[in-house]
């Protein structure tokens, strides 16, 4: 009731508490230029002068839209708002005056004074007003108290700043500041919007400061900083969560709404990708884009990342009814004036997709659709040759008939030395890209990348779902490395490939240095609250048909040259490749015995086309000494 009250009535309210000061604060001036007595011969001053000053003032206010403001987020800027209109209104009062004595004022110090103490005035109740709802409006002595979560905020920063700061402001917050912690010591002490920094959080389990919760707010931290943060936060027992990575913040803000659990790519450390968003425009604005594998990780990915820069039609292909399904649902919901065309096909079946090409024409083509699954494809061959390369090739084909711009080929490390078939056939994916190239308009481009964070049937959905399950979490070998980036960073990074090459082109993406496989499971558990080998066993299972220990990111042969992007570099080959017309005719011979599923043809297809394919197999022996039989980098 009292809050309908002062809704209906603010604005009266607000008038008559202004009047009330400007009156006060006229008086106030005249009292203390007489040393508080006031001379019988200027009431007749007062009378005429204070009624003008008055009534100029409210009506500046009015009309200024300075009732328009809502006062209990008042900042700087309002401040600046009050002096600017005091200070025009007092011009305005002071010509007026003049006007109505010859411009003959005295006591003209009188004016002055009150001039100072109404600017103070009406800023005093303005700042009461934040101070009430910010700091005393939920306190018992001024009614019902909310149950609130105490919070303690590590990082006294611009992000805690201004998560406390919303906190502050917003009435029905869940959560009540009750400190900061930090590591630099200079802000120890320290107060930020009136709450104190306690300490460093080395001292997080021995503070005497009740609390419920903690918020990691400082995005910038990563790796093991971070785990340092996460350890001390583990010590005290009590819920954690953090805001998001500045990688994340596309807009480089966050608020309170953004708060979510810490997650392992608060750990992987990457730094923010800052896109050459004009070369990308210049790329897919207006044109159409053929999307291949658009339902799997990094195909739904660049489905979303495109639609930010204009297109005018995303065709989606992918072969899962279900991935297609929610493809459709995202063209519901998306506010974008691009159209989004859903198509459910197989690239393997040429007819389809050439019916997709004709009715189409799209100009820029992203082909991730691929088979990924090492051991899966390695014991069926001829379903990664069958996709990986003939329907790679026959992507190429109509990118070429039907006058593509420009085609960009999702690649991977993995086809770096091949020691596998999924390996082998998204190298000679690569290969293809580059012989074709040298003989169309249409501009032809590879993208290799290392693993993806959370990619479907990857390590870390793998490892989180036996966590659930009270494990063991399975590990094959405990010096495994593997090279990773988030999904989002490789779909940017590809976008910026494919405007940054013209054709020809493998492109290396920077990938960091390789993450041991085993404190990444590590890290998952003790990010789930649990504790590695007490809670949840760690088991190592011994490498899998087709695995190495470690992933490269380029060959011998190849040598790194810089672009205009540092996370970007095109590698160049110096062997000398086969002519067109007899690699095709060899990834044909390939592509047959694909057909005719026979593995051993398939096996002797490969290293014919890619003499530094080096199948290996893993067979344990008597003596279970897995890890040193299967110890190798991939050379060939």
């Amino acid at each position: 009731m009292r809050n309908n009250f002062y809704s209906q009535n603010r604005r009266i309210l607000l008038v008559l508490l202004d009047g009330f000061t400007i009156v006060a604060s006229f008086i106030w001036a005249f009292y203390l230029m007489f040393d508080f007595s006031f001379p019988e011969q200027y009431l007749p001053l007062l009378k005429s002068w204070l009624p003008l000053i008055v009534m100029v003032q409210l009506t500046i206010f009015n009309i200024s839209g300075f009732y328009k403001v809502i006062w209990r987020f008042t900042s700087l800027w309002e401040l600046l708002t009050i002096i600017k209109y005091v200070t025009i209104s007092s011009a305005i009062g002071l010509f007026g005056i003049g006007l109505l004595t010859g411009f003959s004022i005295h006591p003209g110090s009188v004016l002055l004074s009150f001039y100072f103490f109404n600017v103070l005035f009406i800023c005093f109740t303005r700042v009461s007003v934040r101070v009430y709802f910010s700091h005393f409006k939920n306190q018992p002595i001024f009614g019902k108290v909310q149950s609130k979560k105490r919070l303690i905020l590590i990082g006294a920063g611009k992000t805690g700043a201004k998560i406390s700061r919303e906190i502050l402001d917003t009435v029905d917050s869940p959560y009540v500041v009750v400190g900061f912690m930090d590591d630099d010591l200079d802000k120890r002490g320290a107060r930020l919007h009136g709450i104190q920094v306690l300490g460093t959080t080395a001292e997080l389990e021995k503070l005497v400061v009740p609390f419920d919760e903690l918020l990691i707010t400082a995005p910038a931290v990563t790796g093991d900083d971070l785990r340092r943060i996460i350890s001390a936060c583990k010590s005290t027992g009590k819920r954690f969560k953090t805001v998001p990575s500045l990688a994340e913040l596309i807009d480089k803000d966050v608020s309170v709404a953004a708060i979510r659990d810490v997650s392992y790519l608060d750990l992987l450390g990457r730094e923010e990708v800052k896109l050459d968003m004009n070369s990308i425009e210049e790329l897919l604005y207006g044109k159409r884009v053929l999307i291949t594998g658009a339902g799997g990780s990094i195909g739904s990915e660049l489905v979303q990342q495109c639609l930010a820069f204009g297109p005018s039609e995303i065709i989606c292909m992918d072969y899962s009814e279900e991935k297609i399904f929610d493809i459709m649902a995202i063209a519901e919901m998306t506010k974008s004036n691009t159209i989004i065309k859903p198509v459910l096909g197989n690239i393997n079946q040429k007819n389809q997709v050439e019916k997709v090409f004709n009715e189409n024409r799209p100009q820029i083509v992203f082909h991730a659709a691929a088979y990924k699954h090492v051991p899966i494809q390695e014991i069926h061959p001829w379903t990664a040759v069958r996709t990986n390369v003939g329907g790679t090739l026959g992507m190429l084909e109509l990118a070429d008939k039907y006058h593509a711009e420009k085609f960009v080929l999702v690649s991977t490390d993995k086809a770096v030395n091949p020691v596998n078939v999924m390996g082998a056939t998204k190298r000679l994916a690569e290969i293809l890209i580059q012989s074709m190239n040298s003989k169309s308009d249409t501009e032809f481009l590879a993208v290799r990348f290392g693993n993806v964070m959370g990619s479907s049937g990857s390590a870390i959905p793998i490892f989180e779902k036996q966590i659930q399950n009270g494990g063991p979490v399975t590990i094959t070998h405990p010096e495994m490395t593997r090279y990773f980036m988030s999904i989002q960073e490789a779909s940017q990074l590809i976008l910026q490939s494919g405007a940054i090459g013209k054709g020809g082109e493998v492109i290396l993406l920077e990938m960091g240095k390789p993450i041991k496989i085993d404190q990444l499971a590590r890290d998952l558990i003790k990010l789930s609250g649990l504790e590695p080998e007490i809670d949840i066993p760690v088991v190592y299972s011994g490498l899998r048909p087709g695995e190495k220990l470690y992933e490269e990111l380029q060959s011998l042969d190849e040598k790194l040259i810089s672009t205009s992007h540092k996370k970007i570099m095109i590698l160049k080959d110096e062997n000398h490749r086969m002519v067109w017309e007899e690699l095709k005719s060899k990834t044909h011979d390939l592509i047959k015995a694909s057909e005719e599923l026979d593995s051993d043809k398939i096996q002797i297809q490969l290293k014919a086309l890619l003499p530094r394919y080096a199948p290996r197999s893993f067979l344990p022996t008597a003596n279970d000494d897995r890890y040193e039989s299967y110890n190798i980098k991939g050379e060939a």
